[in-house]
């Protein structure tokens, strides 16, 4: 790692330097490629592409030494053939915010094209790797990273790797692990579509290497594909390399490309950072926001929105209960009614009980619009069992257990709402499918539709779907609940094509469906990742719903998606006293409110206080969950000690502090430093619950010496405005 200081000339050259001349016909041009806070250049070798460097916003350099290693053989007819790559520069591209480096095989007749796209003026970059199939035969490639990198670093400098766990039903003890990167250092992440209990915690496909120096010159990559990925680190004296795309165990991957067809390496995004995480944070949350979201949902101002969910009953959801909750909803002011587990016929058959729901769903749905309300649905729709009456998907079907990923044993049974995952990378099983949801969406007139469960194949023991067939001397199916899991050397392959499908089938739904919102939840945070903020509007992020499950999960993912999207669940929790009933709901309004317990039980003290959180919420927390700097002011929760976190929005000078003080006896006092503000400028103070009087301090004092919070009650809260003096 090189250290560029005092040297004016060659930073603005470097910053200045875009590619008006595109890639010339000379093999070694340099392009380059910059943001706000990431710079990149670039080369062809006589090895293959190559980034050169790496520049951060203070103009810190990272060198990286490893050219990009381009698939050398492919399989076809069963033969292994070494590929010939020709650089083309008459094809390759280059512009201020694209380069494409574009080499071709003669034979067999093969297009790469190596690219790299700048698609906002900061944050971070993306990279993608495409293969096209351009001969008559069928070809089968092996494996192929996203991204592979051999930064230069000086053995002497400080490093910390970061990376955040996935919720997975439950957050992990750490959650957000912070670890120092020695000289000898080894760390592999993976990620999937569903991680089941007893498996390595997965990770959201992200991480974060920083000097812990003065400097704090730091880089990070992600990956943009909710399939089986792998983020890997391996740090040697002064050699710190990163592989990063799928998952290349178990081993050994290929690809079927058809003529015509073209494989993509899954899209992984790198940025250059300064000033530590949280920093960085507000850097690619913003990002993540502009480049992969979908912008119809945040037209919206009232996103995100206040809910209430039914599964606060469990299954025991009917009409008459639903009517109940809106009338309810409506009279909080809440925004969405959420219709849970517990609705449909049965598992594969979604169409409602006609015990439950005698005048069907869209009864339902249009009485919520009638209060108001928006009207989101929970559905399962890749989960087949055996149900048999019309438009059920039903394992016993030749056709559907040919979709299955792995056949039932004649006595199995489904569980009350999840069965076996079909494979949507068959295109027959896809198409059902589309045409499932669409029905869905369309006949229950919904707002929105939650996904659940296991929803993304990502194994199947078939031979006759598209993608590579599993190899019989490697291949392990396990029964976890009522669904059956497959591994082998094609699992990687399978969730690929499978990830592919599940995809195109909800960017159809937002063609035909452009205002219908579309929470991912699977089992609570087992799909959370950038691919799926791209194709998806808002996270379930824990399965686990007390008040500190909540703040721990919004504590980890909240350093890399924005936090709009983030929705914990408050669930039904001990609140003898009306601070521990505000506790408990603060802990789940940082992000995305979605109330989940029965609101008509709740006292007429209870019911008031909420209606006033809501109301709040509403006016002056969303506006800066949406659109506010966040700053992680305390450590991590653990439900003992206090915690807080940081909303400041500068362009209006205005932010929030959510202090919570743990089951601590012993301290009822705790000072919090804030972050964001002007030193120079004063702030106004208000303490929501008046746990103090309302003060002024300068920006600072709030910096230096932070904001003092006393409560006199285990498990309680406050919320402090501060706004700009004018």
């Amino acid at each position: 790692m090189e250290l560029i200081t005092n040297r004016p000339t060659l930073v603005a050259a470097f910053f200045l330097s875009i590619l008006a001349a595109g890639v010339s016909a000379s093999a070694q041009s340099i392009s380059s490629l910059h943001t706000r806070n990431t710079s990149l250049r670039f080369e062809n070798t006589s090895s293959g592409p190559h980034l050169i460097d790496l520049r951060t916003k203070d103009h810190q350099l990272w060198s990286n030494r490893a050219t990009e290693v381009s698939l050398n053989s492919v399989e076809v007819d069963g033969q292994r053939l070494s590929v010939d790559w020709k650089f083309k520069p008459e094809a390759s591209i280059g512009d201020a915010h694209r380069v494409a480096y574009v080499y071709e095989s003669s034979s067999p007749k093969l297009r790469m094209t190596w690219e790299w796209i700048a698609r906002a003026d900061f944050g971070p970059i993306e990279h993608q790797i495409k293969i096209e199939n351009l001969d008559s035969r069928e070809v089968w490639i092996p494996f192929l990273d996203s991204i592979q990198l051999d930064w230069k670093v000086d053995p002497s400098v400080p490093l910390e790797h970061v990376y955040v766990d996935k919720g997975d039903g439950t957050p992990s003890p750490v959650g957000t692990h912070q670890l120092p990167l020695a000289k000898e250092f080894r760390w592999l992440g993976t990620s999937s579509t569903y991680a089941e209990d007893g498996e390595p915690r997965e990770i959201i496909p992200w991480s974060f290497v920083q000097r812990t120096d003065q400097q704090q010159s730091a880089w990070y990559v992600g990956i943009e594909f909710s399939g089986r990925t792998r983020i890997e680190l391996r740090r040697q004296d002064s050699s710190l390399r990163l592989n990063a795309g799928l998952n290349p165990n178990p081993t050994p991957f290929k690809s079927r490309l058809k003529p015509g067809e073209s494989f993509e390496t899954p899209t992984v995004f790198l940025g250059g950072a300064s000033g530590g995480l949280d920093t960085a944070g507000n850097v690619l949350r913003r990002w993540v926001r502009q480049v992969l979201t979908n912008p119809k949902a945040w037209k919206n101002p009232n996103y995100p929105f206040v809910v209430n969910n039914s599964w606060g009953s469990g299954m025991a959801i009917d009409e008459a209960l639903a009517h109940k909750m809106l009338r309810d909803s409506s009279d909080l002011q809440m925004e969405m009614f959420h219709m849970d587990a517990g609705w449909f016929r049965g598992v594969g058959d979604w169409y409602p009980n006609p015990t439950k729901f005698p005048n069907g769903l869209a009864p339902i749905a249009d009485e919520a619009h009638r209060l108001g309300l928006k009207f989101g649905l929970w559905v399962d729709w890749t989960q087949a069992a055996l149900d048999t009456e019309r438009g059920a998907l039903n394992v016993r079907d030749p056709k559907v257990n040919d979709w299955a990923v792995a056949d039932t044993p004649a006595d199995w049974k489904p569980e009350p709402f999840k069965g076996q995952t079909i494979d949507l990378g068959v295109p027959e099983a896809q198409q059902w499918a589309q045409a499932e949801v669409e029905r869905i969406v369309s006949d229950y007139h919904l707002d929105m539709l939650e996904h659940d469960g296991y929803l993304v194949a990502k194994g199947c023991d078939r031979k006759d779907h598209p993608h590579a067939s599993p190899d019989p001397a490697n291949l392990r199916i396990r029964k976890a609940g009522c669904s059956f899991f497959v591994d082998s050397s094609n699992s990687t392959d399978v969730s690929y094509h499978a990830t592919r499908a599940y995809y195109s089938i909800h960017s159809n739904l937002r063609k035909h469906h452009p205002e219908l919102l579309l929470e991912i939840c699977n089992d609570g945070s087992r799909m959370v990742d950038f691919g799926s903020a791209t194709h998806g509007d808002y996270f379930s992020i824990t399965d686990t719903y007390d008040p500190l499950s909540n703040r721990r999960a919004f504590y980890d993912v909240s350093h890399v998606l924005p936090a709009a999207m983030l929705e914990t669940y408050v669930e039904k929790w001990p609140t003898p006293r009306m601070e521990n009933f505000m506790y408990m709901l603060r802990s789940g309004m940082m992000g995305w409110l979605t109330i989940m317990l029965d609101t008509t039980a709740w006292s007429a003290e209870q019911h008031e206080a909420a209606k006033a959180a809501i109301a709040l919420y509403k006016s002056d927390l969303r506006p800066l969950i949406r659109d506010a700097d966040l700053f992680h002011v305390s450590g991590r929760p653990d439900g003992v000690h206090w915690d807080g976190l940081e909303y400041f929005d500068p362009a209006k000078g205005r932010g929030v502090l959510y202090a919570f003080r743990g089951s601590t006896t012993t301290e009822s006092t705790h000072t919090f430093l804030l972050k964001g503000v002007q030193p120079s400028l004063s702030y106004l103070l208000h303490f929501q619950d008046h746990s103090a009087p309302d003060r002024k301090l300068t920006g600072k004092e709030l910096l230096s010496r932070g904001v003092t919070v006393e409560l006199s009650l285990p498990l309680s809260s406050e919320l402090i405005f501060f706004q700009e003096e004018k």
